[in-house]
């Protein structure tokens, strides 16, 4: 865990200390569970600064992209991503870790892209220069931010995980949910198994986070459904912009159905973050942690 001496040098410390003063200042003068709450709130944005900058650009550019703009949106798009990623190392929002983490997220996610356009199961309708096989090479940062958000929420909240399983058991079920994703298309579709098996192997599994002082904790299936929920959110918002389109003459929103594929990648996310940042049990965290009212969100992570 950062030390005081590592928030001093931080390159934001000098324009946050004061946000964050404002922030704690404001949240003391308020009932505690509603502070926690606002407090997580902000964690939560925190966490999520990639996948917001993306889905934030996505909004922006599908009103205001003109149609004879000399550089194609979706191009703006895999710039405007790369800056981001610049930018969260440079302020060292995230680090050299993680973003091993976003590439290889990266990698299988524009593999999938372009199977799944290649089956018809969805297109991506405005035109690219930077692109393989008609898949822009912005979709795979779409990936990436799910693994930013996982890797930086776990530093952030400092999550430990009880009961977790058994790590060869978690990358056989990561495979599993890959594989079936290509497969169900030609053989049967085992999602429903896969499922099945899933709720087994996390059925007993909790997250320990720390919002400020208290350690709480959540089931980790609960916290995947959560999480899953808001990326259909998010999916909606995708598709209403345009930035790539179902089958079907006229926009309608995607089937909550399509919860369960996030769930499922949010797996595959998950085992791939654990691949660098290995789960650490709630007896894993020092006592002085515990009890330090200097929270992950004061330290600038």
């Amino acid at each position: 865990m950062p030390s005081m001496s590592d928030a001093i040098v931080h390159p934001l410390a000098p324009f946050l200390q004061p946000v964050r003063q404002l922030i704690r200042g404001t949240l003391r003068r308020l009932p505690a569970p509603l502070a926690e709450f606002i407090l997580f709130g902000l964690k939560m944005a925190w966490s999520c600064l990639f996948g917001a900058g993306m889905l934030g650009l996505m909004i922006l550019t599908h009103w205001v992209w003109p149609a004879n703009a000399p550089v194609y949106r979706y191009d703006f798009l895999l710039f405007a991503a790369l800056v981001i990623q610049g930018l969260l190392l440079w302020t060292r929002l995230e680090t050299v870790d993680e973003v091993k983490v976003i590439f290889l997220y990266h990698v299988t996610g524009t593999v999938m892209e372009i199977f799944k356009t290649h089956m018809g199961s969805w297109t991506y309708p405005e035109g690219s220069v930077f692109h393989i096989m008609g898949v822009p090479l912005f979709t795979g940062f779409m990936y990436g931010s799910v693994g930013s958000f996982i890797a930086r929420s776990i530093r952030v909240f400092d999550m430990r995980f009880s009961h977790y399983p058994k790590a060869s058991q978690t990358y056989l079920l990561a495979v599993a949910i890959y594989i079936n994703f290509f497969s169900h298309h030609f053989i049967w579709d085992f999602r429903y198994a896969i499922f099945a098996v899933t709720a087994v192997m996390f059925w007993r599994s909790w997250i320990y986070f720390r919002v400020d002082t208290a350690i709480r904790r959540m089931p980790f299936l609960l916290a995947g459904t959560l999480t899953a929920f808001f990326l259909w959110l998010a999916e909606n918002i995708g598709t209403l912009t345009h930035t790539w389109s179902y089958p079907g003459a006229a926009w309608h929103m995607v089937s909550i159905q399509k919860m369960g594929a996030w769930g499922l990648l949010l797996i595959i996310s998950f085992v791939t973050v654990t691949l660098i940042f290995k789960p650490k049990a709630p007896e894993d965290t020092p006592r002085s942690v515990r009890t330090n009212d200097l929270t992950a969100f004061d330290q600038l992570r």
